[in-house]
């Protein structure tokens, strides 16, 4: 692709870091979040061929959430003295986190419900977006989304029923 050169790269580093660090944070311990960050705009770089024009936020998530599953597969403990006490009080996701019903609510669902709920309610993805980061059709990301909410509001209800007993 014409245009592809160092400029593109920076414009796209300089639109999408604290996207993609955002991302990753939520995702990995702190003191791994620099290096998935890193990786996955390194990876940009190797691939920008196959960067679709427009694309580029989707395709980083998608990247990054590979990066993330072989980190995790790889079973690498996180040290006691990095998991912080407390989150960041000026994250408002991770303060929402902390309340109980919507632990056990995301707890309880599956890991693709999840993860298309939490890609749409806090990275904002919607529509073609979604549906380039699951790596779906526009239509499945829609039918995926839409399951996703259905489920929560069923686990929803039933935890708030359990809770009020």
């Amino acid at each position: 692709m014409p245009g592809r050169d160092d400029q593109w790269f920076e414009e796209t580093f300089r639109a999408n870091v604290d996207l993609v660090r955002r991302y990753a944070r939520r995702r990995v311990a702190a003191s791994d979040v620099d290096d998935i960050t890193a990786e996955a705009f390194a990876t940009a770089w190797r691939r920008r061929d196959d960067i679709a024009e427009g694309s580029e936020l989707p395709w980083l998530y998608r990247t990054c959430a590979l990066l993330i599953a072989n980190y995790r597969r790889k079973g690498v403990p996180t040290p006691v003295e990095t998991v912080p006490e407390l989150p960041d009080d000026l994250d408002p996701e991770m303060s929402a986190l902390q309340d109980d019903l919507v632990r056990r609510v995301l707890a309880r669902m599956s890991p693709r419900d999840r993860q298309v709920l939490v890609l749409h309610a806090w990275e904002g993805l919607q529509g073609q977006q979604l549906a380039e980061v699951l790596g779906v059709s526009r239509g499945g990301a829609d039918a995926a989304l839409s399951r996703a909410r259905s489920r929560l509001r069923e686990l929803w209800a039933d935890v708030q029923d359990s809770a009020d007993v």
